[in-house]
């Protein structure tokens, strides 16, 4: 779950792709210049910060706030006052020492890289447009005004494009990341833990209480009927099933829904779903597909359909 902070820098991330957009569009249809006007530089020297902060609290266990974050803000102050010279590559170089600490970032999860290797293609992807970016932000004094203007929208697209195609296919992505970044950085909390005991006690939460079923089940919940901290039972599930709580509790609803789907085949597949705990008829068949690769309603079909 984003915390506040993180919500804000993602809406201001938004809001400052968007203001570059419109400026662009501006200049297309109404030739106004865009690339000299101060709102232009601040949304410009917006985009990396603001894509820090909200980054940040997804793939850093722990974040903390402190005075000296104050200090990404200090190129805004300076922005409007650069010569364009200066501050078209400014941005793109300020850009490019955020990327730095991304990849970065994005590194420190290798050994997690087994718990989400799809949407590891999906991040790759944004972070190659990134990068196309960067490299457009260099050559741009190479390039006809009208050319930058065209190949900087064009990127913004795509990577919206490819934002909301990964939040589609991987509703959860934000939650599972989060949960390897957590693993990652943390030290081992289960030293005192009987772990085969937890572990079938999980299992009878699962089996026979059928816990999953709730749909309002969350990490601190389970925790708390296995008498467990949150960081214990995340370690406990990451470290015996190589999986984060989030993806551990979709497959559970998953394996449950297959069943009901061939069982039950009078009930619907919505239904069903809201049975197994999904909130959303979205969220079950984005989770099926996922896990199993195809629509329930074409599992069912084909698991009614006898062999050939």
């Amino acid at each position: 779950m984003l915390i506040w902070p993180s919500r804000c820098a993602g809406f201001v991330l938004i809001a400052g792709l968007a203001v570059i957009q419109a400026a662009h569009l501006t200049w297309m249809i109404q030739g106004y210049d865009v690339l000299h006007s101060a709102v232009y530089w601040v949304a410009l020297y917006l985009v990396a910060p603001s894509f820090y902060f909200f980054s940040r609290h997804l793939l850093k266990a722990d974040v903390q706030y402190r005075w000296r974050d104050l200090l990404h803000a200090a190129p805004l102050t300076l922005c409007p006052l650069l010569p364009q010279p200066l501050a078209m590559p400014g941005a793109f170089l300020l850009g490019s020492a955020y990327l730095i600490w991304l990849a970065h970032a994005v590194y420190r999860l290798r050994a997690q890289r087994q718990r989400f290797r799809l949407e590891l293609v999906a991040l790759g992807t944004l972070f190659a447009i990134a990068v196309a970016v960067l490299l457009l932000g260099f050559v741009w004094p190479l390039l006809a005004e009208a050319d930058f203007i065209q190949a900087y929208s064009l990127l913004i697209g795509l990577a919206f494009f490819a934002v909301a195609l990964t939040l589609l296919r991987f509703p959860a992505i934000t939650a599972d990341v989060a949960e390897a970044a957590q693993a990652s950085y943390a030290e081992s909390t289960l030293k005192n833990v009987d772990k085969p005991k937890k572990l079938a006690e999980l299992e009878r939460l699962m089996r026979q209480d059928k816990l999953y079923r709730l749909d309002t089940l969350n990490l601190a919940l389970l925790a708390e009927q296995l008498a467990l901290s949150q960081h214990q039972l995340s370690e406990l599930i990451n470290t015996e099933f190589r999986q984060g709580f989030s993806r551990y509790i979709r497959e559970q609803r998953i394996e449950d829904a297959k069943k009901l789907l061939v069982t039950e085949p009078e009930a619907s597949v919505l239904s069903i779903g809201l049975t197994v705990g999904f909130s959303t008829q979205s969220n079950f068949y984005a989770a099926f597909r996922e896990i199993v690769g195809i629509a329930p309603g074409q599992y069912r079909k084909l698991q009614a359909t006898p062999p050939s």
